[in-house]
């Protein structure tokens, strides 16, 4: 699995003309997921995102996380984040999981970041043409891939 974690002011996604999430004060997590990937994976992610310190505390450093800041989180599924540009000019998703195994382990990792936050997830909505608006606070962004833990 790989993320891409920005932390935000404020997120919202917006389908078919109609907005499906929003959020305040949080994370926007862009997900993208292989065959390879496994719960393992998704309980790792979760944890490392729930626990990932990036929000100011009273001195102005980053050393809180959204749990302990008690954000919101919108997890947005993007397979393009598996996209392999080195031959030519057309990128190659051949790398991302298709819907039937994805799709399980979206809902898997969705349920288990809603667990270990304690809260409510918002979405985006799978396979869907997204319109994703956010301010990026910082700006704060990060790259974890679970296949580069070490």
């Amino acid at each position: 699995m790989k993320a891409i974690i920005q932390r935000v002011s404020k997120a919202n996604v917006v389908i078919d003309d109609k907005k499906v999430a929003s959020i305040k004060s949080g994370l926007l997590i862009l997900l993208g997921i292989v065959n390879e990937d496994t719960q393992e994976d998704i309980s790792w992610l979760s944890n490392k995102i729930t626990n990932l310190r990036v929000f100011d505390d009273e001195n102005g450093v980053m050393n809180t996380s959204l749990k302990a800041e008690n954000g919101q989180a919108i997890v947005v599924s993007q397979f393009t984040l598996h996209a392999s540009t080195k031959k030519g000019n057309r990128p190659s998703y051949i790398k991302a999981a298709k819907p039937d195994v994805a799709i399980p382990l979206y809902e898997r990792f969705i349920s288990q970041l809603e667990h270990d936050l304690g809260k409510k997830v918002q979405t985006g909505r799978f396979g869907a043409n997204m319109k994703v608006e956010l301010v990026n606070d910082g700006p704060v962004t990060i790259i974890i891939d679970t296949k580069n833990k070490v």
